[in-house]
Order: structure tokens, then sequence, then C-alpha cells
């Protein structure tokens, strides 16, 4: 398959009136600033209405990436709503919107308190640290960055023979932080899953997280989306399944598994091995989130 590299958002700008945008890898790699161009990108799109979604799978609370973006400089301005997994997480503990979440009991046990906290905050569920007095897991990610899925065998083992439901709020099963592979909440509910858990999951690829960005910039009609990610596990695929186009962005994951620096323009016969060997057709791809 081939994928056109396009020159930069301006070559589709007149093609979509809203955007969806991915934040590690595409806005920032976790730096201390935006990658280059970013900024300027986006205040091309406002000032000619486009609307924007910004999307993460962060577990965290949207309030505490916002404070990161604002940090970045992308200022709020720049967009028009910002989605995170652990938001969305937080809203469903909280509201109980459907039959999965009602039957749930009160007391769960986070398998990353240290590092991702306040999900349970403002709702009907409290924390406890003992998976035997548990009703479920709230799997936010590991507790430590160098923490291995192993660690959390013995945890998952005794949720497992009690038949309790899990809450994945990163579907991510790793990431590339400071240099190190770090293991996120997909990697320990992957292995969950291989013993047999009930998970439910709050981000991309799940149609339910691009649903909500649907809800939020009501009235665009859904041809005139597209999804701005580097994941070819989440981005892409989750675009697919919710109708929409999806332009990958290389300057996060890809340029890596393509070998080049990010930023870097792909060759396209690289492009197109690593997009078959996902077996994902993006409809064009960019090296950068720049105009």
């Amino acid at each position: 398959m081939t994928v056109p590299v396009l020159q930069g958002v301006r070559d589709i700008a007149d093609r979509y009136d809203a955007y969806i945008i991915d934040v590690w890898g595409v806005l920032y790699d976790g730096g201390e600033k935006a990658y280059p161009g970013v900024v300027d990108c986006l205040e091309r799109l406002r000032k000619r209405g486009t609307k924007i979604v910004v999307l993460s799978n962060s577990p965290r609370r949207a309030s505490i990436v916002r404070e990161r973006l604002d940090s970045i400089r992308v200022d709020r301005y720049l967009y028009d709503h910002l989605v995170t997994s652990g938001e969305e997480t937080h809203r469903h503990l909280k509201d109980r919107p459907n039959a999965w979440y009602r039957k749930l009991g009160n007391r769960a046990i986070d398998t990353g308190p240290a590092r991702f906290s306040g999900l349970v905050d403002g709702t009907e569920f409290t924390l406890t640290t003992d998976a035997e007095e548990a009703d479920l897991v709230l799997n936010t990610g590991p507790n430590g960055l160098d923490d291995k899925v192993s660690d959390y065998e013995a945890l998952m083992q005794t949720a497992i023979r009690r038949k309790l439901p899990m809450i994945c709020a990163n579907p991510d099963i790793e990431v590339v932080m400071d240099g190190r592979l770090t293991v996120c909440a997909g990697g320990l509910a992957r292995r969950y899953a291989e013993l047999g858990g009930d998970i439910h999951y709050h981000g991309k690829p799940h149609k339910e997280i691009y649903e909500r960005c649907f809800e939020l910039i009501k009235g665009v009609d859904r041809s005139r989306v597209a999804m701005l990610g580097d994941g070819l596990l989440t981005d892409v695929p989750g675009a697919r399944q919710a109708g929409i186009d999806a332009v990958l962005v290389c300057a996060g994951l890809p340029s890596g598994e393509m070998g080049i620096p990010s930023g870097a323009t792909p060759a396209p016969d690289a492009l197109s091995r690593l997009c078959d060997s996902y077996r994902e057709k993006p409809a064009a791809a960019l090296a950068t989130l720049a105009w």
C-alpha cells in the first residue's frame, strides 16, 4: 500500500472541519515544550474556524493534562475540548451510565496510586490496598516507572480468583519515557485478559471515547473529521473503527520504528512497510504536526 506523505497540514486543511489530536508523540514528547511548528499550526487552524478536540490516553484527570499543555504553551484557546481516558474513567465512576458500572461494588484497588490519583474523588467509590477486600481493580497503570507486568501477578491472580472486574484507564501497552520503555495500564490489562478477566477499557482505540469526542463537536459531519495521531495500535485503528480518516503523525512512535530522527520526512517505501506490518492504512501521513 502507498500512504501519501503530506508537506504539512495545509495540504488537507480544506478537507476537514474538525480534528481529534493525540498528545504524546504529536504535540510533544514529554519535554518542556511542544514540537516545533505545533503552536503555529494550531493557531492557523483556529483562525480558519476548525474545531479541535485534544484526545489523550493519559489515565490522569483532564485538569492535570490541561495544566501540562499550558506549560508547553499549547494554550487553551488552541483547542475546543480536552478528553482524557482518565477523565472518562472518572465520569463513568461518578455517573455509572451503564449496566456494567451499575453492578460494581464500591471498593477499588488501584494499581498505580502513587502516580495516578484522583479518579475516585467525588464518586461513591473508595480505595483499598487489600485485593481480598476489593470489589474491582482500578487499573491506572504500574505504580513505579520501572515496574514490570510480572510485579502485579499476585494481585491479578487474587483478583481472578475472586472474579473482580477491571477498569483499564489507559489502553496503551507501553510508552517510551525518558528513553526507556515503560509499561502502561494496557500492558497489565493484557495479562488480566489472558487470565480470563472481565475488563472495561477507556481510551483509544476503543470506540466509546471517539463517540465522546463526536458528542463534543456535535454538528460536524464525520466525513469532515480526521484523527491526527502517531499510534498504529491506537489512533489509526480507533479512527478506522469510528468511521473517520486517520492521518499518521510520524514524529513520535513511527519515526523510532523507521529509524529516522523525530520530525524527519519518512521515505514512502519505509512508511508503507511499517503500515503494512500493522495491517493499517492511514489516509495520509505527516512528518510532524506543522502547517
